[in-house]
């Protein structure tokens, strides 16, 4: 799951190196934490949401068979 995430995403920012995500899983779901280069926060991020929640659209139909859903939260790496 993460390496799908991670391929899409290094795609799109201007530091691949720092892009990383972590895997949560609780009983109920998954929770993917992707966080990037603070410099690249806004390029993740998209205008008014619209990459984010494109990221989101694809991982929904790409993990559409796993038993829990997915979810992807992006986070500052600062916390």
């Amino acid at each position: 799951m993460e390496e799908f995430l991670i391929t899409i995403v290094r795609q799109l920012v201007d530091d691949p190196d720092q892009v990383s995500v972590e895997v949560e899983e609780n009983e109920n779901n998954t929770v993917l934490k992707l966080s990037v280069a603070p410099a690249d926060m806004g390029r993740v991020i998209g205008r008014e949401g619209r990459v984010a929640r494109a990221l989101r659209t694809v991982a929904k139909a790409a993990f559409r068979n796993n038993p829990k859903p997915v979810y992807i939260d992006i986070v500052d790496k600062a916390e």
